[in-house]
């Protein structure tokens, strides 16, 4: 018999894409940038890709100005916010919405991740959303606020994965019609 709280595996049917604060003018600032960029892209393709509904966040765009094109272009919602918690300060409506039609897994990446992030996503827990935080798309100025960002997420049951990992539990199969998207971005 199946444990219905034991280990599973993201589905892209049931999944929501949340990119918090990918802002062009922060990222130079932020650690490994390009690499945390990168993957932040990769997430956004796929989950065009195969479905699923993708939402950016930017805090106080009109001084910290906009997210980078290719997520704000992937991203069918873009939220402007003020507060370092996105959840209320705007995403909770658009994710309750995408709940209540079934996608109850919120796979979450962004910047910065002991900012940001990390409110954002603590307050989704806090309602008790099933929240999966993919580690190599989330940043922050230091290696260390990243670090202590993502074991504090963990200490409070989010789920760690890396792009790589979302990429394949999305498709499944090598068979999958966006297989060979995702060969593409993971080379």
């Amino acid at each position: 018999m199946r444990n219905p709280s034991g280990p599973s595996l993201l589905d892209a049917d049931k999944s929501l894409l949340v990119l918090v604060d990918y802002q062009a003018r922060l990222m130079p600032a932020i650690h490994d940038g390009d690499a945390i960029v990168r993957n932040a892209v990769r997430l956004a393709s796929l989950a065009n890709a195969v479905g699923v509904p993708a939402i950016a966040t930017e805090q106080s765009p009109a001084k910290l100005g906009a997210n980078i094109p290719e997520i704000r272009e992937a991203c069918r919602t873009v939220i402007a916010k003020t507060h370092f918690d996105a959840y209320p300060d705007g995403l909770r409506e658009p994710v309750q919405d995408a709940f209540s039609h079934g996608r109850t897994q919120v796979v979450i990446a962004g910047c910065e991740a002991h900012v940001c992030l990390l409110q954002t996503a603590l307050g989704m827990l806090g309602d008790g959303l099933d929240i999966w935080v993919v580690a190599d798309a989330c940043g922050s100025r230091t290696e260390d606020n990243k670090a202590a960002a993502i074991e504090r997420l963990r200490a409070a049951g989010a789920k760690l994965v890396t792009t790589e990992m979302v990429g394949f539990e999305w498709v499944r199969h090598a068979g999958h019609p966006a297989f060979k998207t995702l060969q593409g971005l993971v080379r």
